[in-house]
């Protein structure tokens, strides 16, 4: 049986144990394994993602941010179909924070994780995209996105582990960093 996602199979520390990221872009940067959950809670449907996440750096003129490309399978009512996004990391007007988005530059939402923690939200059309953003460790983070609006009431909750250098290109760019 494959793990889910899921809030009560893998808590992540309380408040008081995240682990505080000086800085996001650093911390992102390399080869994450990814596992997720979607859950329509008006249902009870339940979709997986399984893949992998690459942040790689963005070619001039957006030197300083990292390409976030996801690749992998999407599972939905027992059918599995490829599936890829990619976003913009560009760096945060705060130091050591982020700016999210589409790869078309229209805006996502905001990153700072300096505390460990972090919640954001993206109002679409008429729905409202809550996510909350929780770092365990250097290679474990998690986010929940809440998803509500007149024709939504979804639940996604993305695990990321990452993937040692060896085995995931462009890892090298995470170790070489300082922060």
């Amino acid at each position: 049986m494959t793990s889910r996602p899921d809030a009560d199979q893998h808590p992540l520390p309380d408040a008081a144990a995240h682990h505080p990221v000086p800085d996001a872009l650093a911390h992102l940067a390399g080869t994450w394994h990814v596992e997720r959950t979607v859950r329509d809670l008006a249902d009870g449907s339940e979709g997986h993602f399984s893949g992998t996440v690459r942040f790689t750096p963005l070619p001039a003129p957006d030197e300083g941010g990292l390409l976030h490309h996801e690749s992998g399978t999407f599972t939905w009512h027992g059918t599995a179909r490829p599936a890829e996004r990619t976003l913009r990391f560009l760096p945060g007007e705060v130091p050591g924070t982020a700016r999210v988005e589409f790869a078309d530059g229209r805006p996502f939402h905001d990153l700072d994780l300096r505390t460990g923690r972090h919640t954001a939200d993206h109002p679409c059309a008429a729905d409202l995209y809550r996510g909350d953003f929780e770092v365990a460790d250097e290679d474990h983070w998690r986010t929940r996105w809440r998803v509500g609006g007149p024709a939504k009431d979804l639940l996604l909750i993305t695990e990321y582990v990452r993937v040692p250098a060896r085995q995931g290109a462009g890892s090298s760019a995470r170790r070489g960093r300082s922060g």
